[in-house]
């Protein structure tokens, strides 16, 4: 009888992990945060600032533990939103530009404030108990920075065109030189670095001793899928590789989601949604998914 109850109960618990949700944010007269189904079908939405603010913020988001939502609609302000639309955070780095923030397992939220050119933690009631410099050679102008396990920053700098590994100090430890105006880089689970090269229209894996493992430029092999300025970027528990195309036009998918063969198995298109800025994003996992649907219940 438990033999049968598990065969019934294993296509569910199937079912079960592969529901996943897209949380998009875009600028770019579009000035949109939703929450999508795999197909594109919105389920939530939030008007962020208008389009007589132009090109602002919207080149980082976070999907948090408690169902709400690291975002910025300004270059300057970070904030946390519910699904009922209440803002329950908010910090202004005042005279600087933000691109890149993320909230830590520690409840410390990590801001990157780009020009100041320094890193700084915030607790929860927005005192800063950690900054951390960053040199003032083009550097300091970042793009994605995200914190790793080890407490230490992999940051994207447009100009000089570099990814910088940086210890809790912030002195250098590891850099890459793509020579574009790199976006994006995440350390993968076999130690390389992803990287989303910006302007060099490319998706490129390196090791540690700088070696290119592989590479993709301007179009995705096999397909007719071209790459433009290619930004955020996420590795899947499966291993699975799933990629930014910002600036694409409306011929080509805002995200694409590759195998470990680097074929294509889902694409993200829906240009009348997010337009043609769509440089951040996140795919949830069954666990943040399911968050989601129950805190829209209650709504």
């Amino acid at each position: 009888m438990k033999l049968i109850v598990l065969l019934f109960l294993l296509p569910l618990t199937l079912l079960a992990k592969e529901d996943r949700l897209v949380l998009v944010g875009a600028s770019y007269g579009k000035n949109i945060l939703a929450i999508c189904e795999l197909d594109g079908t919105v389920i939530w939405e939030h008007k962020t600032g208008g389009p007589e603010r132009g090109h602002t913020g919207h080149h980082d988001l976070q999907f948090l533990p408690n169902g709400n939502i690291l975002f910025h609609d300004s270059w300057s302000i970070t904030s946390e939103i519910t699904l009922q639309k209440e803002i329950t955070w908010k910090y202004d780095s005042k005279g600087a530009n933000v691109h890149a923030f993320q909230r830590l397992k520690d409840g410390h939220t990590m801001i990157a404030e780009s020009g100041v050119g320094r890193i700084v933690h915030l607790d929860k009631k927005s005192k800063i108990v950690k900054e951390v410099p960053l040199p003032k050679n083009g550097r300091h102008q970042t793009r994605m920075l995200k914190s790793l396990p080890n407490g230490h920053y992999l940051s994207c700098a447009e100009s000089p065109g570099v990814v910088t590994e940086y210890d809790s100090t912030g002195k250098i430890v590891w850099e890459y030189a793509t020579k574009t105006r790199v976006f994006g880089a995440i350390r993968l689970k076999n130690g390389n670095t992803l990287i989303a090269s910006g302007s060099g229209n490319s998706i490129l894996e390196i090791s540690p001793d700088k070696k290119v493992v592989w590479e993709m430029k301007k179009k995705i092999p096999g397909t007719n899928i071209e790459l433009a300025w290619t930004t955020d970027l996420q590795e899947l528990p499966n291993g699975n590789l799933v990629i930014g195309n910002c600036h694409a036009g409306d011929k080509n998918p805002q995200i694409v989601e590759l195998d470990k063969e680097r074929k294509v198995v889902w694409t993200f298109d829906e240009y009348e949604l997010v337009g043609n800025g769509l440089a951040c994003w996140e795919i949830l996992d069954a666990k943040q998914s399911a968050l989601v649907r129950a805190h829209l219940k209650k709504k």
